[in-house]
């Protein structure tokens, strides 16, 4: 196949600096862990105990994401299905563009006295979902920009891209908007444009920034992508047509052992890795008591170490191919989800520390750096890896299927960590499940063909 133009190529790259606010501000370092900071004294002054309200706000947290997963697991093979069937993607993109926009805006009616924390909760988990099923088709054009050698490099590049969208646009926000509890952003300064730092209006803006941030972005996508005319003039597609094609496409997957294990044990992994990044701020705010500004330093951190190891990522992957570096990347997760487990403010392990002790902070840096970088570089290799299982005839139908598998288990995560921080009322026990869905994806690509299994499909 060759290689797309260079424009076509920046067009699609450009969705992952659109899109990444939203996970980055949204999800992980600003929103996340000030909606859980709210959330908890929400609970605590409603008389709670401080642990029980603790444990409260992350189970919140994590029961919205549960549902947010299912309906993405639920809709995500349908839309795959009809969007390749039909050969219309386009107009999703601008459906789910009208989606999000609003619904991150919104983030700006949290107060800190808790007011609105239901139905801002409601919404960012809306927006979400359809940021999530965009991502899920615009994975289905990479394997259109090159053959498999070209890929890995692609996919890379575009991961570490959409990491410095995140790291700009989280220095925009700490330095100018973000404010700690008394007032002032990281450099000393009031919020501008009279914003009242006393009821945290820096930090809620990041609401309006991540949807300015989209839709001013999404703009090159838009100009750079098109529904292929052909695929235009087709008639479309029955909804019981597509259920049809999609179950042969399911069935058809089960001849393929390769294939399977990697679609299976990849939904174990990119679900453990998904908490990791929706539970970091919020365990860092809850367990190391972490400001806003604390928890986005912590971000900044993450964002850059993904950034460059994503991009060091696809080098190695196109050396020596996607599954080896799959394979350091959940190595280093799953040892940084057992010091996660490990630590508190009073102790590391069976390691007692003075109390005001650095340690934990310091470790938690280091975590975040290894979550960041070993993270980037497992989604793009992932990725990768996809596009060498890809039937070339049919790409849209085996990245749906990689949506899928991606999406089907993404309430399990969020449900293990609400379970078990329910029972132990502990915020680090609760991270046990993720430790097991690392290990359970890294068995089973044991059976995962290095080369993938093109050969299979070119067979029949």
């Amino acid at each position: 196949m060759a290689r797309a133009s260079r424009r076509r190529i920046w067009g699609w790259m450009i969705f992952d600096w659109a899109q990444q606010p939203y996970a980055t501000l949204g999800l992980t370092f600003i929103f996340g862990p000030y909606f859980a900071a709210v959330a908890a004294q929400s609970f605590l002054d409603g008389g709670a105990a401080p642990d029980a309200a603790r444990a409260g706000a992350q189970g919140l947290w994590s029961a919205a994401q549960t549902i947010s997963g299912l309906v993405i697991a639920f809709s995500a093979p349908i839309l795959g299905a009809w969007a390749d069937s039909s050969g219309r993607k386009m107009p999703w993109f601008y459906a789910f563009t009208a989606i999000l926009v609003p619904c991150a805006a919104a983030l700006w009616l949290l107060q800190p006295d808790g007011t609105n924390l239901y139905l801002v909760l409601i919404l960012f988990w809306l927006g979400f979902t359809a940021s999530e099923a965009a991502f899920n088709l615009a994975n289905a054009i990479l394997p259109s920009l090159g053959d498999a050698d070209d890929v890995g490099r692609i996919s890379g590049g575009a991961t570490a891209f959409g990491y410095w969208g995140g790291v700009l646009s989280l220095a925009i926000m700490l330095l100018v908007f973000a404010e700690n509890e008394s007032g002032v952003t990281l450099i000393g300064n009031p919020p501008p444009f009279g914003l009242d730092g006393a009821e945290r209006e820096g930090t809620r803006f990041v609401g309006p920034f991540i949807a300015g941030w989209f839709l001013v972005f999404m703009l090159p996508f838009f100009w750079a992508n098109a529904d292929d005319p052909g695929a235009l003039r087709r008639d479309r597609p029955s909804f019981r047509a597509v259920l049809a094609d999609l179950w042969a496409t399911i069935r058809g997957v089960a001849r393929r052992r390769s294939l399977a294990a990697f679609l299976v044990g990849s939904m174990f992994y990119r679900d453990a890795l998904t908490a990791l990044y929706s539970f970091g701020g919020v365990y860092a705010a809850l367990v190391l008591d972490w400001s806003v500004i604390q928890v986005g330093i912590f971000g900044i951190i993450a964002a850059v170490a993904a950034a460059v190891l994503s991009w060091v990522g696809g080098l190695a992957d196109e050396r020596l191919g996607p599954k080896p570096v799959i394979l350091a990347c959940i190595w280093v997760l799953i040892l940084v989800c057992t010091v996660i487990v490990g630590m508190s403010r009073e102790h590391l392990f069976w390691l007692p520390l003075a109390e005001g002790s650095p340690v934990p902070d310091i470790t938690f840096y280091l975590c975040g750096a290894l979550i960041g970088g070993s993270g980037g570089a497992l989604y793009s290799a992932s990725r990768s890896l996809m596009v060498r299982h890809t039937d070339p005839s049919r790409p849209a139908e085996a990245f749906g299927l990689f949506a899928l598998t991606g999406r089907a288990t993404a309430f399990l995560a969020p449900a293990l960590i609400t379970l078990f921080t329910w029972i132990t009322m502990s915020n680090q026990l609760g991270f046990l499940p993720v430790i097991a869905l690392f290990l359970v994806g890294l068995i089973l690509l044991g059976f995962v063909d290095k080369d993938g299994d093109r050969a299979e499909w070119s067979a029949d």
